[in-house]
């Protein structure tokens, strides 16, 4: 199933049709790649959770419009608003397939944050963006995930919805608040916001960990295996599409 995204839409030359225009990137790989022409109908996503059946009205490869037939909101949609603030890794390759995976199975906001003991604290919030675009529409989904700005951990954490589910998932124990099983905590929650910090390579600081637990987060724990930062990350994620779409 081929899909195309669009976020320019109005109303066609008399006002009677909705029509939507692509960039010139979607254009030149829908006309000039798969070669559609006037007349051929393609699927295009709006990036907030609707499906558009429509109509191309103009091939142009530059900028590609189509009359709009029918619209399905929620496509591709998941039961859950979920959060996820991970410390970039310091190579960057492997956080933009965190970024990548964590869209396929369900992801609505992910935040860059630096922590203490980060190793990288810049992103190219272009590229992110890019690869979220490409996931959501590889994954059948009609809603892009927001990339949020790059924030310090402690900032994040004062700043993060007090009436979500907050988890924090870091390797050790400080001896105030024990650790519970990520899947132990999701399944016991009937909620549907759930925000989740994951730390850098080196984990987050043990002053980071005593200010979320000040602020209401929950320290769990995603096993006995010791996971790299994306590998965390993106099993967090899973975490939460399973308990869902169970």
């Amino acid at each position: 199933m081929e899909i195309f995204y669009s976020g320019d839409f109005g109303p066609g030359a008399e006002g009677c049709r909705n029509l939507c225009t692509l960039d010139p990137e979607e254009s030149s790989h829908c006309v000039r790649v798969l070669r559609h022409r006037a007349g051929d109908q393609i699927n295009v996503i709006d990036g907030k959770g609707t499906l558009l059946c429509c109509r191309i009205v103009d091939d142009s490869p530059k900028a590609a419009v189509a009359e709009i037939l029918e619209s399905i909101p929620g496509w591709g949609g998941h039961p859950y608003n979920l959060t996820m603030a991970v410390c970039p890794t310091k190579n960057i390759d492997r956080y933009e397939w965190f970024c990548e995976k964590a869209t396929e199975t369900g992801v609505d906001l992910i935040v860059p944050v630096i922590g203490e003991h980060s190793e990288r604290k810049v992103v190219k919030p272009e590229r992110l963006s890019k690869i979220l675009l490409s996931a959501t529409k590889q994954s059948l989904k009609g809603k892009i995930p927001e990339l949020g700005d790059t924030v310090s951990v402690k900032d994040f954490i004062t700043s993060a919805p007090k009436d979500s589910l907050r988890l924090i998932a870091y390797c050790f124990e400080d001896g105030s608040v024990p650790r519970r099983s990520i899947k132990d905590v999701l399944q016991g929650y009937e909620g549907k916001d759930i925000v989740i910090m994951i730390g850098p390579e080196g984990d987050f600081s043990k002053e980071e960990a005593s200010l979320a637990l000040s602020e209401g987060f929950i320290p769990v724990h995603l096993g006995d295996s010791r996971l790299r930062t994306e590998t965390a990350a993106v099993t967090a994620a899973t975490a939460v599409y399973l308990r869902y779409m169970d």
